[in-house]
């Protein structure tokens, strides 16, 4: 009786360990934001299972591939188009495409990361650093970010990568060209401060410059416009003496100028020296107008 019941826990804990088997080999937990890619002796399938349980045949496997968004950080030397070394950190965020996730594994590998995606980030930074002076780097990190961002999301776009964003985060120059561009920008801003001291100088000279000709100017338009005030006088004078004489000479008459020469007259008439002597010299119109008057 005993070992009847030895043998039907024998026989139980058989059967447990076996549907424990079978169950481990026909059911698959995929999970939250990963895809399983169900390899069929070897061959990928052309089918991928989503996050949750599955069930699966024996023979088969499962790999999970992640498709959350993933994050890579890479330092390494670039040049500039110059000749000029730089060290560069940059980010790259990227996800797996869920519905193509077999072609990748089929393709690539799971490792996809370490054979195609890190020697391509690698190609296209360095390939548009080389587009840049060492001055220009650092001044146009958005648009190297860019520019790196659209040749790579192209083309790791046919391998189901999705590229999410690209930072070129530092940049770093070697210490012998970093002081050469302190010392150019030292004698950058002397330069400026000469022309701007300069150029205050000439600004001042000039300044000085426009007030004596302003004041000239106006010395002048004083001059003139006393010149004028006094031509004026003048003018307005001799017009009135003009006048004066014109009403003047409108007001003598025969009678006024006769009546001024008799006003005048001392009594003595003219006389001539002749043979006979002194003879007074008789004006026809003086006597006539002599008798008038009598």
């Amino acid at each position: 009786m005993k070992k009847s019941k030895v043998a039907l826990l024998i026989i139980a804990a058989v059967i447990l360990v076996l549907l424990l088997i079978v169950s481990s080999s026909i059911f698959v937990s995929v999970p939250t934001g990963h895809t399983g890619v169900v390899v069929t002796f070897g061959r990928v399938e052309d089918y991928v299972l989503s996050d949750g349980m599955h069930m699966k045949l024996p023979w088969q496997s499962v790999v999970k591939m992640d498709n959350r968004a993933q994050k890579a950080s890479l330092t390494f030397q670039a040049f500039s188009s110059d000749i000029q070394q730089v060290d560069v950190n940059c980010s790259v965020n990227y996800s797996v495409d869920r519905e193509t996730s077999q072609n990748l594994y089929r393709n690539i590998g799971e490792f996809y990361y370490d054979t195609i995606m890190e020697p391509r980030i690698y190609e296209n930074v360095k390939a548009v650093f080389a587009k840049y002076s060492a001055d220009n780097l650092v001044a146009n990190r958005d648009i190297l970010s860019k520019q790196v961002m659209d040749s790579l999301a192209a083309e790791m776009k046919t391998y189901g990568i999705n590229i999410i964003s690209i930072s070129i985060e530092n940049i770093d120059f070697t210490d012998i060209f970093t002081d050469a561009v302190e010392a150019k920008q030292v004698a950058e801003q002397s330069k400026l401060q000469a022309e701007i001291e300069q150029a205050q100088k000439i600004m001042e000279e000039e300044s000085n410059a426009k007030r004596q000709v302003i004041a000239a100017e106006a010395e002048a338009e004083v001059q003139k416009i006393k010149a004028e005030a006094k031509a004026y006088k003048v003018k307005v004078q001799a017009e009135a003496e003009a006048e004066a004489n014109l009403n003047i000479a409108k007001s003598i008459t025969d009678e006024l100028l006769s009546y001024q020469e008799i006003q005048q007259w001392n009594g003595e008439l003219p006389a001539i020296y002749g043979s006979d002597g002194i003879l007074p010299i008789l004006d026809s119109d003086y006597l006539n107008r002599s008798r008038a008057g009598e």
